[in-house]
């Protein structure tokens, strides 16, 4: 199981198709992907309801065994997420946009 951290705010419509591609192909790979930006904003208010939906996130995240960053762009969320990641000492992994995994020399 792997939690897919990639942008929800800003250009919403754009990064929810971005999302729904980046865990077709954790799928494709033979993974089991979470993605919370694609389960809260379906019945919780971004704008009012950030912080529960957050938390509620971090839940989700701490049963996931990788955490697979995705993108060149850190949101304040995604910035959560792998301070969160970190302190929890869990496997992080980076990608591009394109899926194609950033190896640290």
């Amino acid at each position: 199981m792997v939690y897919i951290c990639s942008p929800f705010s800003g250009d919403e419509a754009n990064n929810l198709a971005n999302t729904k591609h980046y865990c077709r192909v954790a799928v494709d790979r033979g993974f089991m992907p979470v993605a919370s930006h694609l389960l809260y904003p379906q019945f919780m208010d971004d704008m009012t309801e950030r912080e529960v939906a957050m938390r509620m996130a971090l839940v989700l995240m701490g049963k996931c065994e990788e955490i697979w960053v995705i993108g060149s762009h850190v949101s304040e969320g995604v910035a959560i997420e792998i301070e969160q990641a970190e302190y929890w000492h869990k496997r992080i992994r980076y990608f591009d946009e394109q899926m194609k995994e950033l190896i640290d020399d």
